[in-house]
């Protein structure tokens, strides 16, 4: 935290390593928050560098207390939704809906409220009225619920009936460099073949009906000796050997990674290596890492699957469209390193967009320009149809969120679009479940079909090097 002497024209380093602060109202003190600890300071120029520090007018707040009336708090909440939506809905008709009479008919209710998720039910319910996308409501002064950390060791299970054991019926690969996507049976000195049986764990003999998530709890990101065979046998002369590893707490992000890596498998098996895959899973942050990720290793390929399906939406959807859009304008050579392209990072091939009713937010809006900016057709089924966009929750006076969505899209004949319907597919692949639990991805199959289709009939190659020119 800085200060600037406008008299003087000179910058003073107040306070260093705090997370936030608060002027008072005269300006002449201020409150501070390092982690845990909070104070109260002058504010004004130090005497020397440094003078003043995290620990200086340090309040104790141990034994502070506030008395709360939870049925005032829990009218001011409802008031204070009913007022943001009112305020700062994206159209001020409020899709037509009487929101006055909003008010009356379920702030009757409010009287009635015995525990904040009672109030939450009741939020939700008046502002789903509005039926808009991106209406959300939750959180508030509850008690937390205690968790178990359960160890996870990145591999699906299979009971063996007989022996009542349990073997790894499937290792999920894994990027073992980045911590969040470790795999932890594939880790040098930990690796486990697929079929193996885990007999041991800490010591604990691994039968049923105890299950092995029973023995690995509390014991996630701790280190844990297993004992495993490629037999359902713990005996050392049969080839049982024990092996340390440090489960994982989360195995989502490793789940993932396993589940678009099998994907971009399928299609390199199915077109022999001619056409790329790759999965945005959201439009935020995450999102565009992995685009970088598995686009440009794959850029040079004939055709390309771009699958967002189960994307979470966020913001990014026009950095990877610019991306995507652009055009092949010349080549360049050189003697040593090959062809090059203009611009250098530039696919050139036909494309296609696999969607699903979890296509959501910008994970809508982007299969919308992909299709307008006729980069290639859509495949799968509808999406999920919510684009007026929020900027975060507000938050509530215990603690609680509301969102307000206020950013409507509409399209250049000045109609209002996507939300409410969402994005439809070119070609309807509907995911049945019976071909699903077969192991068949039939929108992704489909995506194959017409991609290879598309290379037959407007093959895309990029022109090759013309002959040394000779001085004349």
């Amino acid at each position: 935290l800085k200060l600037y002497d406008l008299d003087k024209r000179k910058e003073h380093l107040l306070l260093a390593g705090i997370d936030g602060y608060s002027l008072s109202p005269d300006r002449t003190k201020i409150v501070y928050a390092a982690g845990k600890k909070y104070g109260i300071v002058d504010a004004k120029p130090p005497a020397a560098p440094g003078a003043v520090k995290v620990g200086d007018g340090a309040l104790s707040l141990d034994g502070m207390q506030t008395r709360v009336d939870h049925r005032a708090e829990w009218k001011q909440i409802f008031e204070e939704v009913w007022r943001l939506e009112r305020d700062f809905f994206y159209v001020p008709n409020m899709h037509g809906v009487d929101w006055a009479g909003m008010r009356n008919r379920y702030g009757a209710l409010v009287p009635y409220v015995a525990h904040r998720s009672d109030l939450t039910y009741i939020l939700g319910e008046m502002i789903a009225e509005l039926n808009a996308g991106h209406l959300y409501v939750g959180g508030g002064e509850t008690p937390p619920a205690k968790k178990v950390p359960i160890g996870l060791l990145g591999v699906d299970y299979e009971l063996d009936t007989g022996s009542g054991r349990y073997r790894v019926a499937h290792l999920l690969e894994g990027q073992n460099w980045v911590e969040r996507r470790r795999s932890p049976l594939t880790e040098p000195g930990s690796v486990v073949a697929e079929g193996s049986y885990i007999l041991k764990i800490d010591g604990v003999d691994l039968k049923a009906p105890a299950t092995p998530d029973q023995l690995l709890e509390n014991k996630a990101d701790t280190l844990v000796t297993l004992l495993v065979n490629t037999h359902p046998t713990d005996r050392s002369e049969d080839g049982a050997r024990e092996l340390t590893v440090r489960p994982l707490g989360d195995e989502e992000s490793l789940r993932y990674y396993d589940r678009i890596e099998s994907n971009r498998r399928k299609v390199e098996s199915a077109t022999g290596g001619k056409v790329a895959y790759l999965h945005i899973p959201n439009m935020g942050g995450d999102g565009l890492n992995e685009f970088v990720r598995q686009f440009y290793p794959q850029i040079r390929k004939d055709g390309l699957i771009v699958d967002v399906r189960n994307n979470g939406g966020g913001f990014v959807s026009e950095m990877i469209l610019e991306r995507l859009r652009r055009v092949l304008a010349g080549m360049g050579n050189s003697r040593n390193a090959g062809l090059g392209t203009y611009p250098a990072q530039v696919f050139y091939g036909p494309m296609v967009c696999l969607i699903n009713q979890y296509s959501a937010s910008d994970g809508d809006i982007f299969p919308y320009y992909f299709k307008k900016y006729k980069l290639g057709p859509l495949i799968g089924t509808r999406t999920w149809g919510g684009v007026v966009g929020i900027r975060g929750g507000k938050p509530l006076l215990d603690g609680g969120y509301i969102t307000e969505p206020e950013y409507g899209t509409y399209d250049l004949e000045s109609r209002w679009s996507i939300e409410g319907h969402g994005v439809d597919p070119d070609i309807e692949v509907d995911q049945r479940d019976d071909l699903v639990v077969k192991g068949h991805d039939p929108q992704l199959e489909k995506g194959i079909e017409v991609v290879l289709e598309m290379m037959k009939t407007t093959p895309h190659t990029l022109p090759p090097r013309p002959a040394p020119p000779v001085k004349n």
